[in-house]
């Protein structure tokens, strides 16, 4: 059994998207909408890469603080919080964003909407025990 090397299972994926504009076409998330979120270290400032699934509301992308349903909040997201300012490559573009928390009304569609695309998000709120964040991605350039 080999060991579980999720920075070289991040490059895999980068590799593959940058070879074929931006989609994934091997492994367990081919196929899904997949980008790649460049946010800047909460405490080190330094650069940050995450794989995230997306949905879209008008120009604006839309990604789940899940953690694959995980108690605890990713880090991208606690890097966002602190640097709001990001950068994404989706679909074969990159393009800076501004990270917004959608809050209440407009949190609860957006989650909604997000499960409707990507039916396995529906179980993560009760295996986390936590209400999961909804991250508007809005592009600034």
């Amino acid at each position: 059994m080999t060991d579980w090397d999720p920075e070289a299972f991040t490059r895999m994926l980068v590799e593959d998207m940058h070879a074929h504009g931006g989609a994934v076409t091997q492994g367990p998330l081919a196929g899904q909408p997949l980008l790649i979120l460049t946010t800047r270290g909460a405490k080190s400032g330094e650069p940050r890469i995450a794989i995230l699934t997306y949905t879209r509301d008008g120009n604006d992308y839309v990604v789940a603080g899940s953690k694959g349903g995980a108690p605890t909040d990713p880090f991208w997201y606690r890097n966002l919080i602190a640097n709001p300012e990001a950068h994404v490559e989706a679909g074969g573009r990159e393009f800076d964003v501004r990270a917004t928390v959608t809050q209440a009304a407009e949190r609860d569609g957006l989650w909604d909407a997000h499960v409707a695309a990507l039916p396995a998000f529906a179980e993560y709120p009760e295996k986390s025990g936590r209400v999961i964040p909804m991250i508007r991605l809005t592009p600034i350039s």
